[in-house]
C-alpha cells in the first residue's frame, strides 16, 4: 500500500485539539446543570467552560490563520458531488464554530464574567443572557450534528471505502 500523504503535523494537531475542546464544552454546557449541584463546584465548572471558551476562540483563530498561511492543502481527489458537500460541511463547521465563540464572548460580557485573573466589564443588558445562553446552545447542538456526520463520513471513507481519507488527518504513529 502506498504511503498516506497526510496533513501536516500544526493541522492535525489544531483539528484534535479543536475536536476535543468543543465536546468538552458542549458536554460541560449540556450536561452541568444535570448532574453537579448548585454551589461553588458548579460556578467553578462553569468558570472553567468560559476560560476554555475563549481558548477555543485563539485556536479557531489559529487553525483559521494556519489553514490560510502555512497549512498544507491536499490535492482533491474526486471533484464530485461527494467533494462539494464535504467543502459545504467544512465551511458549516467553520461558520458554526465562529457563530458560537461570537455569541459565547457575547454573553460572557453581558455577564461581566471573570476569566482567571480578568474581569470581563459587564456589558449590555443583563436581560440578554437568556437570549444569548440560548442561541449559543442552540448553535452549539447543531455543531455537534454536523460534527457527527463529519466523523462517520470518516468512518464511512475508512472501513466501507477504504481510503486514505481518514488516515491523512490521524496523527503518524511512532
Amino acid at each position: 500500500m502506498p504511503a498516506t500523504v497526510r496533513y501536516d503535523g500544526g493541522t492535525i494537531a489544531l483539528h484534535w485539539l479543536t475536536a476535543v475542546l468543543v465536546l468538552g464544552l458542549w458536554l460541560v454546557g449540556t450536561f452541568l446543570e444535570d448532574i453537579v449541584p448548585k454551589g461553588g463546584l458548579r460556578s467553578g465548572i462553569w468558570s472553567a467552560h468560559f476560560d476554555l471558551g475563549f481558548v477555543l476562540t485563539g485556536l479557531i483563530v489559529a487553525f483559521l490563520v494556519w489553514r490560510r498561511a502555512g497549512g498544507r492543502h491536499l490535492p482533491v481527489e474526486d471533484l464530485g458531488p461527494l467533494h462539494r458537500l464535504a467543502k459545504a460541511t467544512h465551511a458549516a463547521l467553520y461558520v458554526l464554530l465562529l457563530v458560537i465563540v461570537g455569541l459565547g464572548i457575547a454573553n460572557a460580557f453581558v455577564r461581566g464574567v471573570s476569566l482567571g485573573p480578568v474581569s470581563l466589564p459587564q456589558l449590555g443588558d443583563p436581560e440578554w443572557r437568556r437570549s444569548l445562553t440560548h442561541w449559543h446552545g442552540l448553535a452549539a447542538n447543531v455543531l455537534m450534528a454536523l460534527a457527527l456526520f463529519h466523523a462517520v463520513a470518516a468512518l464511512v471513507h475508512h472501513y466501507l471505502w477504504h481510503d486514505a481519507v481518514l488516515r491523512r488527518m490521524l496523527p503518524r504513529r511512532s
